[in-house]
């Protein structure tokens, strides 16, 4: 039985990684997928573990070679998601999320069609200018320039299947883990899963 395939969306600062790595740390049955990028690591970043930090030069040779799932351009770095990973990972069971733009997601979509798509959203713009600014990491044109950004992201909102607001850090992750758990109960995955027992209860005594 082939493991379910998660995309998580957000605008720049709604808590999208701190609510990712809290999922990855309370559900064993989940991988994150590292993506391959050509912006420099931020502080406390590892190559390998956060992303997999690559030259441009090598990132562009990857993506003539057609090794990535999907790839974009965001604010003049190249992200890109590994395609034979995640096949591979898929068809072991493990499910795989994906933390992507809403550029990525729509490539995903038309590869893996029944990829399960998820949108994080701040409570408010005040929130958002505060979380941005609280990083400490970008000026203040910089953090102008994602706000913006924002608001286009926020514009694909109706694409993903499910959204989640990110006011209270543990009442998001309760409701992000009850839509990974609930992918694992459809009536198809669970006929794949218990096909013995289903055949078993239906014969005649």
């Amino acid at each position: 039985m082939s493991g379910n395939l998660f995309i998580i969306s957000a605008p720049s600062g709604a808590g999208k990684t701190s609510l990712v790595h809290a999922l990855l740390n309370i559900n064993p049955q989940i991988d994150l997928s590292v993506s391959y990028t050509t912006r420099a690591a931020r502080k406390g970043e590892v190559d390998g573990k956060d992303y997999h930090f690559i030259s441009r030069e090598n990132f562009i040779e990857m993506q003539k070679r057609g090794e990535f799932l999907e790839s974009a351009e965001v604010y003049s770095n190249y992200y890109g998601t590994s395609q034979t990973w995640i096949e591979q990972e898929n068809a072991k069971g493990r499910d795989i999320l994906l933390e992507i733009d809403w550029q990525g997601a729509q490539q995903v979509r038309t590869q893996f069609p029944r990829a399960i798509s998820i949108f994080i959203l701040p409570p408010s713009l005040a929130a958002l200018r505060q979380r941005l600014t609280g990083r400490g990491t970008d000026h203040a044109d910089v953090i102008a320039r994602r706000i913006a950004a924002a608001r286009d992201d926020v514009a694909h909102v109706a694409e993903f299947d499910y959204v989640i607001i990110n006011d209270n850090l543990n009442e998001a992750l309760r409701e992000l883990n009850a839509v990974v758990l609930s992918a694992k109960l459809t009536c198809a995955k669970q006929l794949s899963r218990y096909e013995s027992l289903i055949n078993q209860l239906q014969k005649p005594e």
